[in-house]
């Protein structure tokens, strides 16, 4: 439940949007940021601490604190589908494909012409401690490539690339078959796999993520399900060391 402080504590205005299941603290930033939210009919800044007198609205909408229960969906995306919350600008947005009755968002991203498993929540904590690589959990996923591999692609891969002005981490990269491999990243730069590939010369022809943690992709493509109390256990236990920001981890 997200109640206030029974002293009328103030609390951050990006932290008040992540607990009541509106956005991620970096989101809530971005909007922030951007001119869109508004507290008692200014437009906010960052910092900006509210209590349960204040007037909170986002593209003015209202937002009130009205989540009961957090929520954690482990979820297969298909083809096409686009992580995004934006549903004015995107029609195949994820959101109204899943058409879920509680507001929820993704937790990171899998891009357009990947499928596979996708996380949402409206449980805005637990956005960056999953998405931070400093915190280095892992992801895994089923890759197939336009020519057959070599072992040079295969050791050269797993020893880190040059991509996107730095050098990716080093990863498990096993060959499955011909054109295909298994790799697990503890990094989620933008389309990584796919310019690891570029890189030496392969196009990805089909991306699946399988894992995220300990979550395995059990359910069919376009379907979902709710992440079960042993494994939001489990996962919490593998958070309980990692940091959400920047500052944290000074």
């Amino acid at each position: 439940y997200f109640c206030w402080d029974s002293m009328g504590k103030k609390s951050r205005i990006n932290k008040y949007l992540s607990e009541v299941g509106f956005c991620s603290r970096r989101e809530a930033d971005k909007l922030i940021s951007s001119g869109k939210v508004y507290l008692n009919g200014k437009k906010a800044i960052l910092g900006d601490k509210v209590s349960m007198y204040d007037e909170v609205l986002v593209d003015n909408k209202k937002i009130t604190p009205l989540i009961k229960y957090k929520i954690y969906i482990a979820f297969n995306k298909p083809l096409g589908i686009v992580c995004t919350t934006d549903k004015k600008r995107e029609k195949n947005n994820i959101i109204d494909y899943i058409n879920f009755p509680h507001r929820i968002f993704p937790v990171g991203r899998l891009d357009k012409n990947s499928e596979g498993l996708i996380f949402l929540t409206n449980d805005g904590d637990i956005v960056n401690k999953i998405l931070r690589s400093k915190n280095n959990h892992q992801k895994e996923y089923d890759v197939t490539v336009d020519k057959p591999i070599t072992k040079r692609f295969i050791h050269e891969m797993q020893n880190g690339v040059p991509i996107l002005d730095t050098v990716t981490k080093k990863c498990v990269l096993k060959q499955t078959g011909k054109k295909t491999f298994n790799i697990v990243l503890t990094q989620g730069l933008n389309r990584q796999i796919r310019r690891m590939c570029e890189y030496f010369g392969y196009s990805v022809k089909h991306l699946k993520r399988v894992r995220i943690m300990n979550i395995k992709l059990d359910v069919s493509r376009g379907k979902y399900r709710h992440i079960t109390k042993s494994e939001l256990k489990e996962m919490k236990i593998m958070l309980s060391s990692s940091t959400k920001t920047h500052s944290e981890e000074k």
